[in-house]
């Protein structure tokens, strides 16, 4: 899931003490080089983008990658149209904003849905960066109700929400929200 990066519109959090031009263009270069390294033989990678009319038509993203409008609403209505849109297998989520995420990580999240019917990748902020669904079942429209975003207990009401006990979690990553974490990266 990317947002077309453009000063004022992506990592805000960031922006407000780095510069919304300084972290448009740090956004923009994390995403190049995540794509760049994620594009593997084993799975389709495709841009689930916003806004939907500009980032279907941007210059910004590789020509070669397939994308998919994110639509309206939060994150979960988002996250949830994507589930229920994409033909029919398991499928994986990730933000642009992780910087440490390798191919390694998107195998093991697929391999975890061998035995599970989702799978999460935590961050140290009680949030997730990465959820993936096996999808042999409908993606229920309750999906991410009620999930507090953006806070300490968004995977944790995510969790609630996908009603299944098989569950598995992946590596703990960090995703860059704030100048205090992309220090703590950097480091």
């Amino acid at each position: 899931m990317v947002k077309e990066p453009r000063p004022g519109r992506v990592k805000t959090r960031l922006g407000r003490d780095l510069g919304m031009v300084s972290a448009a263009w740090w956004f923009r270069h994390q995403t190049a080089r995540l794509l760049r390294r994620l594009a593997d033989p084993r799975w389709d990678l495709i841009l689930a983008v916003a806004p939907d009319v500009e980032g279907m038509q941007s210059r910004v993203w590789p020509e070669a990658l397939p994308r998919v409008p994110q639509g309206a609403g939060d994150l979960g209505n988002r996250m949830g149209r994507i589930f229920r849109s994409l033909p029919p297998g398991p499928v994986v989520i990730i933000g642009g904003d992780i910087p440490g995420i390798t191919p390694a990580h998107i195998a093991r999240a697929f391999k975890a849905l061998g035995r599970a019917e989702a799978v999460l990748g935590p961050a140290p902020d009680g949030g997730y960066w990465l959820i993936g669904l096996k999808r042999t079942f409908a993606v229920q429209q309750s999906l991410f109700s009620g999930v507090r975003w953006s806070s300490e207990h968004a995977m944790a009401d995510t969790v609630a929400s996908l009603g299944t006990p098989h569950v598995a979690y992946i590596d703990t990553l960090q995703d860059v929200d704030t100048l205090a974490d992309l220090k703590r990266i950097s480091a």
